[in-house]
Parts: C-alpha cells; sequence; structure tokens
C-alpha cells in the first residue's frame, strides 16, 4: 500500500510542481467603498458560498449578478475565489468594499486564490489566519478572514470569520485549525457570525466542529429540512457549509439554499439576521 501510494504522489508532482504554489504572508488584499458607515442592526443579510475558483466564468458571473440584484446580501462570505495579479478586475464584479485573503499564489496562471470576503462598510479591524499544515501533494494551507464591523445604533461590533477548513489530512490537523479559528472567535463578547466551507465530510469532524459551536455559544443556520439536502455533501456525508452565529436573531423564512444555482459545485446559502443585545 505504502509503494502505491508514494508512486501517485510522484506522478502527481510531475504535474503540479511543488514551486508552482507560493506561499504567502498572512496579509490581505483591500478595496474600500463605503456604502454606509455601520451594519444595520435590523436586517443583515448573509450571502455564504463556495464558488469553487468560477469567478471568472460567464455562467457563474450572471448567477452572481442575479443573487445580488434578487437577495441583496449586506456581508459576503466566498470560498475558493481567484483573484488575478491585476486586483483591479474585481472592481468591476462588486460595489462594495472587500477583503482578499489569499492561501498561495499560483504562480504558473498568476492568480491568488484564497476567502474573499465583502460588505457595504468597510472593517474596523482584518487579519488573515493562514494554517500551520499544508494539503497534500500541491503543499498549501488554508485560510480563514477576521473581520469586525460596526452596529448601527450599538456601542458593540460584529465579528465575523470567512473559513476554508483543511482538507485530506489527518483529524489532529483539523483540529488544530478549529482550535486556532476558536481562539480568535473567544476574545470577542459581541454577536458573531461564522461561516464557510468547513469540509465536515465525517462524522468525527462535524462532531468536533459542533463542539467548538457549543462552547462558543454558537448555533447553525437553520435551514428547511428539503433545502438542507441540498447544501453540498460527499455522499451521505454531513453538510460542508455552514453559517453559525451569535447574538443575532435568526429571521428564519429567509434562511435559503439556492438549489436552482449550478455554476459551482456547492449551493449558495442565504440567512438574514437582526441585532439583540445579550450579555455573555
Amino acid at each position: 500500500m505504502s509503494s502505491i501510494k508514494q508512486h501517485v504522489g510522484t506522478f502527481a508532482r510531475k504535474f503540479v510542481p511543488s514551486h508552482r504554489f507560493l506561499r504567502t504572508q498572512e496579509s490581505t488584499i483591500d478595496s474600500i467603498h463605503v456604502i454606509q458607515t455601520a451594519l444595520d442592526v435590523q436586517s443583515i443579510k448573509v450571502l455564504n458560498w463556495n464558488i469553487a475558483k468560477k469567478n471568472y466564468d460567464k455562467t457563474w458571473l450572471q448567477d452572481f449578478f442575479n443573487i445580488l440584484e434578487e437577495y441583496q446580501p449586506d456581508l459576503i462570505f466566498l470560498q475558493e475565489f481567484r483573484l488575478d495579479v491585476d486586483a483591479e478586475k474585481v472592481a468591476e464584479l462588486i460595489d462594495m468594499s472587500w477583503n482578499f485573503a489569499p492561501n498561495f499564489i499560483d504562480a504558473h496562471h498568476q492568480t491568488y486564490a484564497g476567502i474573499f470576503t465583502a460588505a457595504k462598510i468597510s472593517p474596523l479591524k482584518k487579519r488573515a489566519i493562514i494554517t500551520k499544515h499544508y494539503e497534500p501533494i500541491i503543499k498549501t494551507p488554508k485560510v480563514s478572514l477576521m473581520t469586525e464591523y460596526p452596529l448601527s445604533h450599538n456601542q458593540e461590533s460584529l465579528l465575523t470569520i470567512n473559513s476554508h477548513l483543511i482538507n485530506f489530512v489527518n483529524i489532529t490537523k483539523f483540529k488544530t485549525q478549529l482550535h486556532e479559528l476558536e481562539i480568535a472567535l473567544s476574545t470577542h463578547q459581541g454577536p458573531i457570525i461564522f461561516a464557510g466551507d468547513f469540509n465536515t465530510w465525517s462524522r468525527k469532524r462535524a462532531l468536533i466542529l459542533y463542539k467548538l459551536a457549543t462552547r462558543l455559544g454558537l448555533m447553525p443556520v437553520a435551514f428547511a429540512p428539503h433545502q438542507s439536502k441540498r447544501i453540498k455533501r460527499f455522499l451521505l456525508s454531513p453538510p460542508l457549509d455552514y453559517i453559525f452565529y451569535r447574538g443575532l436573531n435568526e429571521q428564519k423564512t429567509s434562511a435559503k439554499v439556492l438549489e436552482h444555482i449550478h455554476s459551482s459545485d456547492h449551493k449558495p446559502l442565504l440567512a438574514e439576521f437582526n441585532y439583540i443585545n445579550l450579555e455573555y
């Protein structure tokens, strides 16, 4: 078995040489376009979507523009987002402030890949959190993007983390990434949105994620059963994509899985919240 595994690894490296993917620093690429000064506490609409690096595809672009027009999200969390070296092209994509955290640079295609968060306001703080461990073969880490936003008519702020969890590694490395994110989330005393593709393709991974959510007082957005089954899975696995929240009131009738969208193998998730003042 070990000799077969070694042979497959050698074969793959011929087509994906280690020097093609370059590690980036823990930093972000940012664009400021202020539409409002704070998030409206009466309605915070969220879009979460793993777009499978399709953001230069015409079909995906049409899907994305349609979603923006119909649902008008205040916060957008995208995973597997590609950014050409000419970052100005994103300005044509979205008329919002955005922050992009790359986990690597593809030296062959001259593109970045990583996490993209957009909002109608600029963040008070932002930070990329890159894993210590790499995924095999292409040897790239995973990245999460932490952003903090002011709330209207309130002294508190909303902390968000847009995350893509590490895959094809042992459970210890998966736990390590989640532990780093838990530390980041635990420092915030106010409301939280924790969204992304968590790669919870096994019950063991899903249980670890839910235990973290329980410790932090986070709740998953509740999708109707007929919609929940459309969330990306592997065979009979738990869902991969989630939106967790705390200190917010979920508008349950607004939670949607856009099952008619086929430009990515993941379906877009939509949710809407308003703010409630709680003591933690």
